[in-house]
């Protein structure tokens, strides 16, 4: 099966380059998501039985003052690249976020909860995600949370890389949300591509995040228990950390509708964290 993947250097996408090494897979070099327009020509012109968008401006603080490159990259990028497959009748993958809602209560998402994005990020990925639908091609919107990898920045290279210098850090307690490892992201979209390009699968919104749910000062907890790290972490309030873009305090994510209809299930993120250190060379 064929793939053209938008994306090259990101978490996710250099996850998919292991996974499907095969793909076509197309950087800024070759389709700038800030050229929308380019975006729809490299599928036009491709021979891929789907598409899989795993490219996004996720500068989440930088998005607030500046959305509109946020918008082109995050929504009218998505918007073109849906259309195109849809003329050429390709299912079109695309990744979102827990970024399109308020982050109210502690009741996990479902995929059909209303959406109120707090900042730029979330308001522009909420966009993008009805420009898919807008396009009117088979598709699956898969949204995520807290993507970490062994690549690129992400909380768990920021939390070792501090603990090198410091022995105490204090970290927000109450945001709660699932950790996702991008391994398991890569191998869930391409099931997803393979049975939406074969006709087995549903066109719609799903969750996707790992398990079990937790603050990030017990993420970090857990990174360093691993790591063999003895850092002291301390539960600060958001309040008491703040950042330009607000943060959704419940992140907390309703998969069941992707087992149900994909029979793929949540993923053990401490399983998935293991797996990470050790390509950090950080456990063996």
């Amino acid at each position: 099966m064929k793939f053209l993947v938008f994306g090259k250097t990101g978490q996710v996408a250099r996850e998919l380059q292991r996974r499907a090494p095969d793909a076509v897979f197309l950087g800024r070099d070759s389709a700038d998501l800030t050229d929308p327009a380019a975006c729809a020509s490299a599928i036009a012109t491709a021979n891929a039985d789907a598409v899989i968008n795993a490219a996004a401006y996720t500068a989440v603080d930088k998005a607030e003052e500046d959305e509109a490159t946020a918008q082109l990259v995050n929504g009218d990028a998505p918007g073109a690249m849906a259309r195109a497959c849809a003329a050429r009748k390709v299912p079109f993958v695309h990744i979102s976020t827990d970024y399109v809602f308020d982050g109210q209560g502690t009741t996990p998402w479902a995929p059909g909860d209303p959406t109120g994005p707090l900042g730029a990020y979330g308001r522009t990925k909420l966009a993008g995600e009805k420009a898919v639908l807008a396009a009117g091609g088979r598709y699956v919107i898969l949204r995520t949370s807290w993507v970490v990898s062994a690549h690129g920045s992400n909380f768990v290279k920021t939390m070792l890389r501090l603990s090198e210098t410091r022995g105490e850090l204090n970290v927000v307690a109450d945001q709660i949300g699932g950790p996702t490892p991008a391994g398991d992201i890569a191998e869930t979209l391409l099931v997803i591509a393979e049975k939406l390009a074969a006709n087995l699968g549903n066109s719609d919104i799903y969750h996707y995040s790992g398990a079990p749910d937790v603050s990030w000062a017990d993420f970090a907890r857990e990174i360093f228990q691993q790591a063999g790290r003895d850092i002291v972490v301390n539960d600060i309030p958001t309040s008491a950390y703040p950042t330009p873009a607000a943060r959704p305090p419940n992140s907390r994510m309703d998969c069941r509708a992707l087992l149900r209809d994909y029979g793929i299930g949540q993923p053990d993120w401490t399983e998935g964290l293991n797996i990470i250190l050790k390509e950090l060379d950080v456990v063996t």
